[in-house]
């Protein structure tokens, strides 16, 4: 299997070109601001409709856990919705809570063989994550999952919205 790559650009996760885009949902899945109400504006009624039948199925999403939806209107073909870590000092499991999100969004990408996903910085805005320590997880989380399981996937992006983020994602990927 081909190598994956994983890069990191500045930009707007809804105008990516992936086969899925990483939503940093809330619990209930019916929208919300920052990354979670773009991504519901620009993919359109039939994200929020899917997600509706997912909480009416299993009652919204959990804390590191992942679910998946058509991506609508996006130039993606499916939406995975992940609900990112609340941070409360670093001792709660913030840590493994987000890692979660990303392993269990690479495994359902990778369950559905998809080629190629994007993710924005989860946890990082209400949720109140420092961007260093998220941008560590993440890059861990996702070089983990890659070294552990068999993936369809040969490109991971780390779509930043801020140059902060970027800064701190180049840094750990080039290191």
């Amino acid at each position: 299997m081909a190598e994956t790559i994983i890069e990191v650009q500045q930009g707007d996760i809804t105008k990516i070109k992936v086969d899925a885009v990483v939503n940093a949902a809330n619990s209930s899945l019916l929208g919300g601001g920052g990354v979670d109400g773009a991504i519901h504006r620009a993919g359109g009624p039939d994200i929020l409709e899917e997600c509706r039948q997912i909480r009416a199925r299993q009652g919204g999403c959990d804390t590191g856990e992942a679910v998946i939806t058509t991506g609508g209107n996006l130039p993606a073909q499916y939406v995975i919705h992940t609900v990112g870590a609340v941070w409360s000092g670093g001792r709660n499991g913030e840590p493994e809570l987000l890692a979660n999100c990303y392993h269990n969004s690479l495994r359902i990408a990778s369950e559905k063989q998809l080629r190629s996903i994007s993710f924005p910085n989860i946890s990082t805005g209400i949720y109140g994550y420092p961007k260093p320590q998220a941008a560590q997880v993440a890059v861990q989380a996702v070089k983990d999952f890659l070294k552990d399981n068999d993936t369809s996937l040969q490109r991971i992006v780390f779509v930043c919205f801020d140059a902060e983020n970027l800064k701190l994602y180049e840094g750990i990927l080039n290191n």
